[in-house]
């Protein structure tokens, strides 16, 4: 089984949602917010992708 890369998200990029808006309308499902934990990465519900927030990026303000 192919290894996912994990997406990394700066803080400007805060609130997430998957699917983001780089990706292609016909590959898009609900659009879900991803709740990210500092030094952890968090996996989409729907599609599986995972995001990871940016070492050394606040979480300051991200609900």
């Amino acid at each position: 089984m192919p290894t996912e890369a994990i997406v990394t998200v700066q803080a400007h990029q805060l609130p997430l949602h998957c699917p983001t808006s780089e990706r292609a309308l016909w590959d898009q499902h609900p659009r879900v917010f991803i709740r990210l934990i500092e030094g952890l990465p968090v996996r989409c519900p729907y599609c599986g992708t995972q995001y990871q927030l940016a070492e050394g990026a606040p979480l300051a303000g991200h609900h």
